[in-house]
């Protein structure tokens, strides 16, 4: 990093930006469900970039300070759960830590000379931690409101899965295409020289891209169409149990073997270039 990069003015200048545009983002919801959770915009990556850019401790006081502003847009949830125990654990897995662990972004800089790899290995790192912060909490504080109290380990794990899942997708296909467009440390987000960049493989890119994308649209309303009550139209967990898992497993490997194998040959054609 240049010395410029770690100005303390210009940190704190970006960085507030950055948490804005993050904020903006969430609010932007491709799925909102009823209990809780929502699929955004990759809302979690202006703070995986702070923490790539500026170290883990910057990045894990920035992500706090974004909890706490998903705190204040949502504190309507506070009054869904009675006492103090509960009222902080909702406040701290739900909203401080959760989205504090954003912050650990950063982690896999200077471990691998691929920032597309070292990037998007942070970014599944936070998902992942993210993910079991809200399966905690489900299991325990929202156990018997709007998680059933019998197996409310499972219900916790595929209620949170339903919408933690396609974010961590839609935060990865977008982490990857920023993550080999920018160079994240240099001092303006320079754009990175590509040589690899011809029109077949920018196809291929895009073709990765929307092969992943069509598996996200597919886990989605494969999961969705059994939470509504076919009675009364509204929200049911129960519903779950009716997911027909097995298919959801085989369309999204087949989606990221597509993927894979389109970015293999991009990354073929390029060397050979």
């Amino acid at each position: 990093m240049s010395s410029k990069t770690n100005s303390p003015t210009k940190r704190m200048v970006l960085s507030a930006m950055l948490i804005a545009i993050a904020t903006v983002l969430s609010l932007i919801k491709i799925v909102d469900l009823p209990y809780g959770g929502s699929v955004t915009l990759g809302s979690m990556l202006p703070i995986i970039i702070i923490a790539y850019r500026y170290g883990t401790a910057w990045g894990l006081l920035c992500g706090f300070v974004h909890g706490g502003i998903q705190l204040a847009l949502g504190a309507n949830t506070l009054s869904y759960v009675t006492g103090a125990p509960s009222v902080i654990a909702v406040i701290l897995l739900d909203y401080i830590i959760a989205f504090g662990v954003t912050g650990l972004g950063g982690l896999f800089r200077g471990k691998s000379e691929n920032q597309p790899a070292a990037f998007i290995a942070g970014s599944l790192v936070v998902s992942l931690l993210r993910y079991i912060c809200h399966v905690i909490s489900g299991c325990t504080v929202w156990a018997g409101l709007s998680i059933p109290t019998g197996a409310a380990f499972q219900y916790s794990l595929i209620y949170n899965a339903t919408y933690m899942l396609p974010e961590m997708l839609v935060l990865l296909i977008i982490a990857y295409y920023l993550s080999t467009t920018l160079d994240f440390g240099e001092d303006n987000l320079k754009v990175m020289t590509r040589t690899d960049l011809t029109p077949v493989t920018h196809t291929l890119n895009i073709a990765a891209g929307l092969a992943l994308a069509s598996g996200l649209i597919f886990d989605v309303a494969a999961v969705f169409r059994h939470l509504q009550n076919a009675e009364t139209g509204e929200f049911d967990i129960t519903g779950i149990q009716n997911v027909a898992w097995n298919w959801i497993a085989i369309v999204t490997l087949i989606a990221v073997a597509v993927a894979v194998v389109l970015l293999v040959v991009k990354k073929v054609i390029a060397k050979k270039k």
